[in-house]
């Protein structure tokens, strides 16, 4: 684990970025104590169009009107 301070982390940022993608584990300290972990951010996956196909199943009243207590709920009664 590698430690830098704040003042060493603002002068060589993109140094210690590079280290955190490769898989170091860097860590910035306010004087002798540790305050924050560089990691890598995990890009979020692509979304696969239709990916739930066959999974979900809709009832045959899915499109049928709502009874009036729910209709009063959401102020359109």
């Amino acid at each position: 684990m590698a430690q830098y301070s704040v003042h060493d982390a603002k002068t060589h940022l993109s140094r210690l970025i590079a280290e955190a993608l490769s898989g170091e584990e860097v860590v910035i300290a306010r004087g002798k104590s540790p305050v924050v972990r560089l990691s890598p951010v995990t890009p979020p996956g692509r979304r696969q169009f239709g990916a739930f196909k066959g999974r979900i199943s809709l009832d045959d009243r899915f499109n049928d009107p709502l009874p009036p207590e729910d209709l009063e709920g959401w102020g359109l009664a």
